[in-house]
């Protein structure tokens, strides 16, 4: 079964505890908190506080997805939160030895701890870190902005890397995020994701209980 993290952006901060009391009721396994410090992408949006807010009104189970260029410095408001995932983005950081640091901190705090890469970024300098990793999230666009269109050779980098973690025997999920609809979804889950986000597609849905079991029936 897929999971479905629908995503925050493109909801307004004002409707998302009520955004996520809906998905929660539709049966969607996770909110993908769409995290952005208007550096390392344009748009600046969802802090800490929003993040428990969400958490502290609701029972679904939240996905950070944190787009910054100095995690670290923001990291233990974002564990304080109490997310169920929290992911880095491997472009983040300079020097490996930060990462680690940020990676260590989510595990102790028992927190499953994700790493993204950007569609331009090669899939081989993720492998390094997969065995500390519960997750892995693959951009399908360039981040920071909701209705880009999927980017198909995302097909082969989804394929490469789930080949590479069966053949090592890690327990990781592969996560996908951008441009992912009603009509792509089934090759992305073919191709070896087991959970997607989607964003526009899930907010312009007229009927999302059926776009949800949808997905998870794959």
């Amino acid at each position: 079964m897929t999971k479905i993290s629908p995503s925050t952006n493109p909801i307004s901060e004002n409707e998302l505890v009520n955004y996520a009391l809906e998905l929660q009721s539709l049966g969607a396994d996770y909110l993908h908190c769409d995290v952005m410090d208007g550096v390392f992408v344009e748009a600046k949006c969802l802090n800490a506080e929003k993040i428990k807010e969400i958490n502290l009104n609701s029972l679904i189970q939240l996905d950070v997805h944190l787009m910054m260029v100095t995690p670290i410095k923001q990291l233990k408001s974002y564990i304080k939160a109490r997310p169920n995932i929290i992911t880095l983005h491997l472009e983040s950081f300079k020097k490996p030895e930060t990462l680690l640091e940020c990676l260590v901190k989510i595990k102790k705090a028992k927190i499953l701890c994700g790493l993204s890469i950007k569609p331009n970024t090669p899939l081989e300098l993720i492998y390094p870190y997969l065995p500390m990793l519960d997750l892995v999230l693959i951009m399908s666009v360039e981040p920071g902005q909701s209705g880009q269109k999927f980017i198909e050779s995302t097909l082969n980098r989804i394929k490469t890397l789930s080949n590479h973690i069966t053949k090592n025997n890690f327990n990781i999920i592969i996560e996908v995020d951008g441009g992912i609809n009603k009509d792509n979804v089934k090759q992305v889950v073919e191709s070896g994701a087991n959970m997607v986000v989607m964003g526009s597609a899930m907010a312009n849905c007229k009927n999302r209980k059926e776009l949800i079991d949808y997905v998870r029936s794959l």
